[in-house]
């Protein structure tokens, strides 16, 4: 089996401390809901764990019962950092649950392709994440003042989810970095440290994330341009 664990813990600081963005509305419906309903959509998925931050149960439960998944789902508690909150989501999957594709609740535009082409490249070299190239220059800086030095474009790339793992590989991984007191700020990360190569996967359309307010009016745009909850 594959199970998705929808990443909706974090606290969402930079978006602002007043707002929710998840149940922020945005092309008719929440944030969150648009994501929940394009995993749903995903045939080779076999359940859906969603981790949430505490106290915040009731608001998704009232979201499932207004999405009424075809997926069986389960509400799972978030942990202080992002690391955590995966790491319940693991330990919450089912028995026979082999592959995990772990995905970030404000990602509402990750169109089922996508999540597949991720999954097929999974499965041949045990992880794999959707990615896109980085066009712009990127520069270094140690102070957040003066640039030391440019880095080369030609070997950078901007890392999203979802994030597909073999279950066992990203429980080792997991465990890794907790034994080792490091903070990673995604799952890939964790497998870097155990020595294990990742797939990067191409994204085939955009994959935004909404952290920062701007980034609303064109994720709109996104998602009424593709007419449907799910995208292709």
């Amino acid at each position: 089996m594959v199970s998705a664990i929808l990443v909706a813990a974090g606290s969402g600081t930079r978006f602002g401390p007043d707002r929710d963005k998840l149940f922020l509305e945005v092309a008719g419906r929440p944030v969150v809901a648009h994501t929940w309903s394009r995993l749903d959509a995903v045939p080779a998925l076999g359940e859906i764990i969603v981790v949430v931050r505490a106290g915040m149960e009731p608001a998704f439960e009232e979201l499932a019962a207004a999405l009424a998944p075809r997926l069986p789902w389960r509400l799972v508690p978030g942990g202080p950092e992002r690391q955590d909150s995966v790491w319940n989501g693991l330990q919450a999957t089912s028995p026979d649950c082999e592959w995990v594709a772990v995905h970030d609740a404000a990602r509402p535009c990750t169109p089922v392709g996508t999540v597949l082409d991720t999954l097929a490249a999974a499965r041949e070299a045990g992880a794999a994440v959707t990615a896109q190239r980085v066009t712009d220059t990127i520069k270094e800086s140690g102070d957040g003042r003066w640039i030391e030095h440019t880095l080369d474009r030609s070997r950078l790339w901007a890392v999203q989810t979802p994030q597909i793992f073999r279950r066992s590989l990203l429980e080792r991984a997991l465990e890794a970095v907790k034994l080792a007191g490091l903070r990673v700020t995604d799952d890939t990360a964790a497998c870097e440290h155990i020595g294990q190569r990742v797939r990067l996967v191409e994204s085939r359309a955009p994959n935004p994330k909404v952290t920062y307010p701007g980034d609303v009016p064109y994720i709109e745009w996104l998602l009424r341009a593709a007419g449907s909850a799910t995208g292709q």
